[in-house]
């Protein structure tokens, strides 16, 4: 059958077509039909799962690519945690140990006292212990002028062990007296636990755990 014998074909009677044609039109008719119920009953059921399956790909190549940035600046990171380290050294040096706290307080109420103030009061309170280290709180009370209080902060910022100084209150000993101010603070340092103080506040805290808990010993 040629194309001209195609188009002498009576559409509205595809009854009287020639018998090859009609195998091959009700074959296609097959094909589109089956092709419509797979798209229909097949491709939009596997939708949700290759969507899922694209999302994992997009998260894994997500990770992928975190994993192989952190791998190729590995050796920065070591660099790093290098310098973290020696810093951390640094400042854990600048914490006296239980033995050298008496020399530290001595060396706070010295500071006051070479700037020409009157101490009035220093009071040493209760540790308080933390991960590592301690803090150690004292009520300093002081006397003297402005000019005399700048030089107490200057020799506190000064020593080689870390003092920091909080809660100031300042406020004039008598009315009109401007050179005769009284300074109120609070000195906080710092010392560094011993192996043997570590262990007894981890388990100090560890027995506090137990107690909250519902029947706890």
């Amino acid at each position: 059958m040629t194309l001209d014998d195609l188009k002498t074909l009576d559409w509205q009677d595809p009854g009287r077509w020639p018998l090859p044609v009609r195998l091959g039109a009700i074959g296609l008719w097959f094909l589109v039909a089956f092709a419509a119920l797979g798209y229909f009953f097949v491709w939009t059921q596997q939708q949700p799962e290759l969507d899922r399956y694209q999302v994992e790909e997009q998260t894994l190549r997500n990770e992928f690519k975190d994993k192989h940035s952190k791998a190729v600046n590995l050796e920065l990171y070591k660099l790093q945690l290098a310098d973290i380290e020696r810093s951390f050294g640094a400042m854990l040096r600048q914490l006296p140990g239980r033995t050298e706290v008496p020399n530290l307080l001595v060396d706070i109420s010295q500071t006051g006292l070479a700037a020409g103030l009157q101490q009035q009061l220093f009071q040493p309170m209760p540790q308080q212990s933390h991960d590592f280290y301690a803090e150690l709180p004292i009520k300093i009370r002081l006397v003297g002028s402005y000019h005399q209080f700048g030089d107490f902060v200057s020799g506190i910022a000064a020593l080689p062990r870390i003092v920091t100084l909080h809660d100031v209150d300042i406020k004039q000993v008598n009315k009109g007296g401007f050179d005769q101010l009284q300074l109120d603070v609070t000195a906080k340092t710092y010392r560094y636990l011993d192996e043997e103080e570590v262990q007894a506040a981890e388990a100090e805290r560890r027995n506090v755990e137990r107690r909250k808990r519902p029947g706890g010993q």
